[in-house]
């Protein structure tokens, strides 16, 4: 028996539920990160919507799959399969957050052309990280449960 399928059948969905709540929290703090910084760096330099998302969008992806990657190099894994491990664990997770997070964003109005000083800025960045943290919860909780996403990661601090 591996080790996801021992959490998910000893504590039954509750620990099925805290990995994914795990994993999903993990994920939002990169793609915060980056989402973040990206939109401050857009905003600061008066860029338009496109590249405004798209640095918003490539740092997330770099800041989500380097919060993976140091610990997986800390567990002695070589760079190389740490690298493919941080991908298949955290590109749906990071993709469902910046597909969710980008489209309220649009959707708020205003809250795209916002300047760093605008409390609108601030308020639908913080919300569509909320609403991409619900929104990636049932993924990790889907892939952890087939033994995918960060149970892979998870499987390297058991042993």
């Amino acid at each position: 028996m591996q080790a996801h399928d021992h959490h998910a059948r000893a504590g039954g969905d509750t620990s099925l539920n805290r990995l994914a709540l795990q994993a999903t929290t993990h994920c939002l703090t990169g793609c915060a990160i980056g989402e973040v910084l990206g939109m401050v760096i857009a905003t600061a330099l008066g860029w338009g919507i496109a590249a405004s998302i798209a640095i918003s969008v490539a740092l997330a992806f770099v800041f989500g799959y380097s919060l993976t990657l140091g610990p997986v190099l800390r567990a002695n894994v070589p760079f190389r399969r740490a690298a493919g491990l941080a991908f298949a664990s955290d590109t749906l997770s990071i993709t469902t957050m910046e597909i969710v997070d980008n489209a309220f964003i649009l959707l708020v109005p205003g809250a795209i052309a916002a300047g760093l000083g605008d409390p609108l800025f601030w308020w639908s960045l913080g919300v569509s990280l909320l609403v991409a943290f619900v929104a990636a919860f049932p993924v990790n909780r889907w892939l952890i449960a087939r033994g995918r996403g960060h149970a892979v990661v998870h499987e390297l601090h058991m042993h």
